[in-house]
């Protein structure tokens, strides 16, 4: 199996492409496997703001909106777009948790960002109340106490399903709380959170049925080397290696051979 390292630096929004909207780029297509099985839910931490990326000029207290330097994608399913964060068909600004709180109504899917760190996900409830995966326990807690200095974002739109009525969101968030370790089926903030505004057992690990025709295209948009494109075997897999080049800033290529085995 060879792989490669390409470090993701120095990105200009500007200049992103926009890549075959069938989700294969012929020139530059990388086909990948990730499997990482350690819990990434440390990414609620202790961090001050000066950690979390942001500048004298864009401080935690600000209200925002604002941006942030972010790598961008889109994921497709065959060639059914599932999922896009292009600054060039949404909005990726940026709020102060307090600012965020004045914005989000009940079944709301918010994330949390910042630099060098996979972003957390949760349900919005009600007044500062979220509902999230964090160190392997599903809680309720303020979204002023956990944000640590990260600024938010609404997220409804960033996976591209059928989205759940608000009530039902509610009722798997919520019935959901309480539950830890090997109870919860969802490996990171994300896919919990996710799960619950869709309903898709695909964001579950091991939830769906691996097929040789049902693929996953992970497009990694990048300033000046253009679109890299991983394929994946299951939508918890993209999820997995996306957060990781978050947190990371790393592209991992891995070549699959014999029709997708190692």
């Amino acid at each position: 199996m060879g792989n490669q390292l390409d470090r993701i630096t120095h990105l200009n929004y500007s200049e992103l492409p926009t890549g075959d909207p069938s989700g294969l780029e012929k020139d530059e297509l990388r086909v990948g496997v990730a499997y990482f099985f350690s819990d990434d839910e440390e990414e609620v931490d202790d961090r001050t703001p000066s950690d979390c990326g942001f500048t004298k000029d864009h401080s935690p207290a600000e209200e925002g909106p604002f941006s942030v330097s972010e790598v961008e994608y889109s994921a497709f399913c065959s060639q059914e777009c599932i999922f896009s964060k292009l600054r060039e068909n949404e909005d990726l600004n940026v709020y102060s948790a307090k600012t965020l709180l004045t914005m989000c109504k009940p079944g709301d899917l918010l994330e949390l960002v910042a630099t060098a760190q996979a972003p957390h996900w949760a349900i919005y409830e009600q007044d500062d109340q979220v509902i999230h995966l964090h160190k392997g326990e599903i809680r309720k807690d303020s979204l002023l106490e956990i944000s640590n200095g990260r600024h938010g974002r609404i997220v409804n739109n960033r996976y591209r399903y059928r989205p759940l009525p608000p009530d039902l969101v509610m009722q798997n968030a919520v019935g959901h709380l309480g539950l830890s370790s090997e109870e919860i089926c969802w490996t990171n903030s994300e896919s919990f959170a996710a799960w619950c505004r869709f309903g898709k057992r695909e964001f579950k690990a091991g939830g769906e049925a691996h097929s040789a025709e049902q693929q996953y295209f992970l497009k990694v948009h990048l300033s000046g080397s253009g679109v890299h494109t991983l394929v994946f075997r299951s939508l918890e897999d993209m999820i997995r290696e996306r957060r990781r080049v978050d947190a990371s800033g790393i592209l991992k290529e891995l070549s699959l051979v014999n029709g997708g085995k190692e």
